[in-house]
């Protein structure tokens, strides 16, 4: 009998491949995303395709801009797609794939696309992905999901999204469309975007934060040079020998 993973397996297989601590404010953001990607992994109506990786890989891009060191990211990154029992490379070539072959398109072009992928021509991977989707009664729709058509909106026509009119008027094509709850949708893409405000807010404390530590210590330093009779970078030589 199969048995199914549990979260716990899952944190403990992320946290055997990603030894290094994770900064306090970046923990929260890499759990619940661990979570999210864990119950839909387990689902027996969940499928993986591009548009959903494509969502895990803007939504964790994102959420840890500005982590450093900046070298752990793709770490934490690959550490969480192997806990799930996949591949970071897989993801990004998938997620990237898929922007690819809409880059060159309009804003218009894409929503019809998403909206209906029975007319038109071109970009046919995402195309017969999401034929496949609206002829799905079992689909499984999920905020990862949705992150992925926001974001495939957002790389060829930004503007489009900074409205909630304008937002409204393409999401409403593409719910229609695929077969999916506009409400969920809707929802899914605000609380995404005011999470990304919250988020720019908070990196945006914290290096203020970081720049006054850099000044007082500088600051201190230089009391120190000045009672020392001596030069900033003497000090800070003398210290360091």
């Amino acid at each position: 009998m199969n048995t199914v993973r549990t979260v716990s397996d899952t944190k403990r297989s992320f946290y055997t491949h990603h030894t290094r601590p994770i900064n306090s404010i970046y923990r929260r953001v890499v759990e619940e995303l661990m979570v999210e990607m864990h119950l839909l992994s387990v689902n027996v109506d969940f499928e993986y395709d591009p548009i959903y990786a494509l969502g895990v890989v803007s939504s964790f891009d994102q959420f840890m801009e500005g982590y450093l060191p900046e070298g752990d990211k793709s770490s934490i990154f690959a550490a969480l797609c192997q806990a799930l029992e996949s591949d970071a490379h897989g993801y990004r070539a998938d997620a990237q794939k898929v922007q690819e072959e809409v880059k060159d398109w309009s804003g218009e072009a894409v929503v019809a696309l998403l909206s209906d992928p029975h007319q038109g021509e071109g970009a046919d991977v995402l195309r017969e992905r999401l034929k496949a989707i609206a002829a799905n009664g079992k689909f499984k729709y999920s905020r990862l999901f949705a992150i992925g058509l926001y974001t495939l909106v957002s790389t060829v026509d930004p503007e489009r999204l900074q409205t909630e009119e304008s937002r409204n008027q393409a999401f409403e094509k593409i719910a229609e469309g695929l077969g999916i709850s506009l409400e969920k949708l809707q929802k899914d893409i605000e609380l995404y975007r005011s999470n990304l405000e919250k988020v720019k807010q908070a990196q945006a404390v914290m290096k203020d934060i970081l720049e006054a530590e850099r000044k007082k210590r500088q600051r201190a330093l230089e009391k120190e040079t000045a009672a020392a009779g001596s030069s900033p970078e003497t000090a800070e030589k003398d210290k360091e020998s």
